[in-house]
């Protein structure tokens, strides 16, 4: 429950501490708006993990982004303490916790910022002043609702649901000079296929499908076809580029967070597991597949109109496990055919409207 009533006019300083994963950090971007337009003229700061600082650097509704190396510099109760000495010389007059951590309270407290919003997770009702419970209705909805779930009951609100990200045009020009020396033009349509999950193997749909379906695709729509993924996912990738002959690009591990949202945004359709570059490319409206299994496609949908998500009644799922421990039910029941008959239906759709 809220101990006192948000005073806006106090408010001038704001920090925002963002979730740890790719995904779920755009899953936020508008409640961060909310923020944004609940407070014009304040100055807002981001705190985020060197991966989801990336996401946010820039952004136009973010005045400034601090990296907080929770596993390196910040490590331990001398980096924590470090981190919060930094913080506190900022005289942040609001502290938004989007990440549901106690770590993330704790950090405000020691930052000494007087007001601290966020749900009462993690045992850390007592940290906050401005705390809201997590009940039954809250867990179903959809996380970007979440979120706004959360700033509603502390009177910040909004009517814009974008997920508004940023690309530069530098960024733009590296990406098409990139595809320029794989022999990809301007005007050609690109297939993204990206095949791996950072959270575990369970959402992982199958390399040797992933491939048969690039093939189709490619062969029906012209398409030139990109591999994206992480470098720890650079196996799975190396396999559907010799299942397609070669016939691909594939850049698993060789994008950083920057590069690989301007590669996404330059996708004419893209074809992916329930992950972060996923959200990616729903945020730049990119059409897209997504394959769901062992997770809650009710809360982790791609948010927007141009979005099929494929998945298979298993009376197993969603278990939420990074690994499956029985037969991967979930995923092998989505066959090739599913995919490429979701594909063709929604570029149908997009493309005469």
């Amino acid at each position: 429950m809220t101990s006192e009533t948000l005073d806006r006019a106090k408010i001038n300083n704001i920090l925002i501490r963002a979730v740890n994963w790719l995904g779920d950090a755009v899953m936020t971007i508008p409640a961060i708006g909310a923020v944004r337009e609940s407070f014009p003229g304040a100055r807002i700061t981001l705190l985020a993990n060197p991966l989801v600082a990336e996401l946010f650097t820039p952004h136009e509704w973010i005045d400034e982004v601090v990296v907080y190396h929770r596993k390196g510099s910040h490590a331990g109760l001398r980096g924590k303490l470090a981190i919060a000495e930094e913080l506190k010389k900022n005289r942040f007059d609001l502290a938004i916790l989007l990440q549901n951590a106690f770590d993330a309270a704790l950090l405000a407290c020691l930052a000494r910022i007087p007001r601290r919003m966020g749900y009462q997770t993690d045992c850390r009702g007592l940290l906050l002043t401005h705390g809201s419970r997590v009940l039954d209705e809250t867990r179903r909805l959809h996380q970007v609702e979440y979120y706004l779930a959360m700033l509603k009951e502390q009177g910040i609100t909004t009517g814009d649901r974008r997920l508004l990200l940023t690309v530069t045009q530098e960024e733009e020009r590296d990406v098409a000079e990139m595809l320029k020396v794989e022999g990809v033009g301007e005007g050609d349509f690109l297939l993204g296929i990206n095949p791996g999950a950072t959270y575990g193997s369970a959402k992982r749909w199958y390399p040797e499908r992933f491939a048969q379906v690039a093939k189709e695709l490619s062969r029906r729509w012209g398409a030139r076809v990109v591999i994206t993924g992480a470098p720890n996912e650079a196996d799975i990738a190396g396999e559907i580029e010799a299942a397609m002959d070669g016939d691909c690009i594939n850049l698993a591990g060789r994008t950083s967070v920057r590069s690989l949202m301007a590669m996404i945004r330059r996708c004419n359709f893209f074809i992916t597991n329930d992950s972060g570059p996923m959200h990616l490319a729903a945020a730049f409206h990119v059409p897209l597949v997504a394959i769901f299994g062992p997770t809650n496609h009710a809360t982790t949908a791609p948010y927007g109109t141009r979005a099929v998500m494929v998945w298979k009644d298993a009376e197993c799922a969603p278990c939420m496990k990074r690994e499956c421990p029985t037969d991967h039910r979930c995923m092998t029941a989505v066959t090739v055919d599913d995919v490429v008959s979701a594909a063709l239906g929604l570029q149908e759709v997009v493309t005469h409207g």
